[in-house]
């Protein structure tokens, strides 16, 4: 289904000017679909003036539909344009009744001139079913007055307005809570749910007649960053805003109205979001305290770390030493991670610094650490859950300390390499720990060792992986990990 910038671009001859006061329309149409319990349908004129597109549509919230079927990117000859054209020539709102729906009411058909300045160049079109005479409630009366005064300034070229909306404006529905104040701010109308949220914020008694911008300020905690609703109510180019307090939280849109006489008010959006805002503070707070605890765990292995690199020291076995030091460096990558952690605001951390850290910090430590031996990585990690990245920097680090001990001489003054491959592609991961030493020696198994032991455990089992060693024909072996993430 083709977007209203394809058929606007593709079918008309409108300017990006005129393209982006559409974009801006259809962005806060779905207010006025609600407000007048009608379908919208957005009509554009094409380039060789054979007739109109329908460049986009909206159907309301707040009631039933009467178009059945998409109509956007449907094309309607010259000969059935004849409201459209009149409207768009006149600059006036023109309004007929039609029978299109099978065993169904009339449907009121409303063509409004969209206008940039004062020149027509599409229209809107407003559909409605005609309902027996009745007397109309309070809130549909208010809705229905509100959604007129919209029209009214999209045919003056007043609405949209211009500025950058902001995500609020997409949360905010009609039916969450609708308030109407006239020039002086009073308000005239307030919807059920608007009344209900005031009240959880603190009101005691009505909203209809009091000053919205005063209620709000004597309600709400103020920081003394805030602008102030009171001047915000006020304002004619509107906003929006958070009205906060210990009991509840509040969003509100203004949107300032205008007749051709002037200032006519402000139509409020509102939306009671105190349980949202809570959820959000246990969030933020149950994520530093997640961030804070790995900081701990990260300094309780580095301290660990620290007493085994003593004891090592201190040892006058060569085997413990050595023993010593491996469970040094093991649980060392381990505390990688958990720093990484620690700055991350969710269990997500970037892999390729923890593995450049521990390609690092094996050659640092071993006797070969003297510049002859490089270690590389090539590819990229990208980003791992904490689980996996924990187990991961546990087999690089035995991986890359194997090929180091046992792949180079260290009596030998030639130089090596120690490679770190990296490819993921569609959710599988595969590295490739690359040496140019000595090659594996006759009769291997991977069970030989405690850190192969730990390697085969950690892919295997703790990550559902496969492991494959082979020796290379130049020289050296190579170690391939393959898992899914």
């Amino acid at each position: 289904m083709p977007s209203l910038g394809d058929i606007a671009r593709s079918q008309t001859s409108l300017d990006d000017a005129d393209i982006a006061w559409l974009h801006a329309l259809v962005a806060d149409w779905q207010i006025i679909a609600d407000l007048s319990f009608s379908d919208l349908v957005l009509w554009v004129p094409d380039a060789e003036s054979r007739g109109m597109w329908a460049g986009a549509q909206i159907r309301p919230t707040t009631g039933p539909t009467t178009l059945l079927e998409h109509v956007a990117g449907t094309f309607l000859p010259a000969g059935r344009t004849d409201l459209l054209d009149r409207s768009m020539s006149s600059g006036e709102v023109l309004t007929e009744d039609v029978d299109d729906l099978a065993d169904g009411p009339m449907v009121r058909v409303e063509a409004v001139p969209v206008c940039r300045g004062e020149r027509p160049f599409a229209a809107m079109v407003r559909r409605g079913a005609v309902t027996a005479a009745r007397t109309s409630s309070a809130l549909e009366g208010a809705y229905q007055d509100a959604a007129g005064t919209l029209i009214a300034m999209i045919g003056r070229g007043e609405f949209p307005m211009p500025g950058r909306r902001s995500e609020l404006a997409d949360s905010l529905r009609v039916g969450d809570g609708f308030v109407r104040t006239d020039v002086t701010g009073l308000v005239r109308y307030a919807s059920p749910n608007a009344l209900s949220a005031f009240r959880r914020l603190g009101l005691t008694g009505d909203l209809i007649g009091t000053h919205l911008g005063g209620v709000a300020t004597a309600l709400v905690d103020r920081r003394p960053t805030d602008r102030g609703p009171l001047g915000l109510f006020a304002d004619d180019d509107g906003g929006e805003t958070d009205l906060e307090n210990a009991a509840a939280s509040l969003m509100a849109r203004i949107i300032p109205l205008r007749s051709q006489a002037g200032r006519d008010g402000s139509l409020i959006l509102l939306r009671d979001v105190t349980e949202l805002r809570l959820r959000e503070r246990e969030l933020v707070s149950r994520e530093a305290t997640i961030r804070e605890i790995h900081h701990r765990v990260k300094n309780n292995l580095q301290t660990v770390a620290a007493l085994l690199r003593l004891q090592a020291r201190r040892s006058d076995v060569p085997e413990a030493r050595t023993a010593l030091q491996e469970a040094e460096r093991r649980v060392a990558s381990i505390a990688v991670v958990h720093e990484t952690l620690s700055r991350s605001f969710d269990d997500v951390v970037n892999f390729d610094e923890i593995a450049d850290g521990l390609l690092r910090s094996v050659l640092d430590l071993s006797d070969l650490g003297d510049g002859r031996l490089v270690a590389d990585r090539i590819g990229s990690f990208g980003a791992l859950p904490g689980a996996v990245a924990t187990s991961l920097a546990m087999v690089i680090t035995e991986l890359v300390q194997n090929a180091v001990t046992h792949g180079f001489d260290p009596s030998s003054t030639a130089p090596g390499t120690v490679t770190l491959a990296v490819n993921r592609i569609r959710g599988r991961l595969r590295l490739r720990v690359t040496d140019d030493g000595s090659g594996l020696p006759p009769g291997f198994h991977d069970t030989g060792s405690l850190g192969l032991s730990i390697v085969s455990t950690l892919v295997e089992d703790e990550l559902g992986g496969s492991l494959q060693f082979e020796s290379n024909r130049q020289g050296g072996t190579t170690v391939a990990v393959s898992l899914v993430v």
